[in-house]
C-alpha cells in the first residue's frame, strides 16, 4: 500500500551547521507539504528506541550517541509518491555518491553525518511519524 506521507529528520550535524532553512526550502520547492514539524532534542533513551531496529548492528551505539548529541527537526511530509520522491530528493547515504542537487550532496559531511533521515517505506514512515507526533500535531 502506498501512501502520500513520509517522515524526515534534519539531523544534528545539519542543525548545527545552520542548514535547516536551506533543507526546508529544498523540501518545499520539491512540492512537499509539511504536515507536522518540531524542533527537539532526543534523549539517548529516545534515540535508542527510534533506532531499535539497528540494535544488533555494530554502529548502533554511535548512532544513538550522534542522534542525541544535539537538536533535530522532525517532520511529516505529504506529496503523491512521498517516500520514493523524498528518497530521491535526499540522495545516497554516502554524500560522495549522491547525485548533484540532492540534499545530502549539498549538506552532508559524511556517511554518518548525512544531514537528513528519510523513511525507507510507507510502513516505516507511519511508524516513525507516530513516534514523534500525536494526531493533534498534524495539519
Amino acid at each position: 500500500m502506498t501512501t502520500n506521507r513520509t517522515f524526515t529528520m534534519i539531523k544534528p550535524d545539519a542543525v548545527a551547521n545552520g542548514s535547516i532553512g536551506g533543507i526546508l526550502k529544498m523540501i518545499n520547492e520539491a512540492g512537499f507539504r509539511i504536515v507536522a514539524m518540531k524542533y527537539t532534542k532526543l534523549s539517548a533513551d529516545a534515540a535508542g528506541k527510534f533506532y531499535e531496529i539497528h540494535k544488533e548492528r555494530p554502529f548502533y551505539g554511535e548512532l544513538v550517541d550522534y542522534m542525541s548529541s544535539g537538536p533535530i527537526v522532525a517532520a511529516i511530509l505529504e506529496k503523491e509518491n512521498a517516500v520514493a520522491d523524498f528518497r530521491k530528493l535526499i540522495g545516497a547515504t554516502d554524500p560522495t555518491k549522491a547525485e548533484e542537487g540532492t540534499i545530502r550532496k549539498i549538506y552532508a559531511k559524511s556517511i554518518a553525518a548525512n544531514a537528513v533521515h528519510g523513511s525507507d517505506s510507507d510502513e516505516n514512515a507511519q511508524i516513525e511519524g507516530d513516534f514523534y507526533f500525536s494526531w493533534l500535531e498534524r495539519f
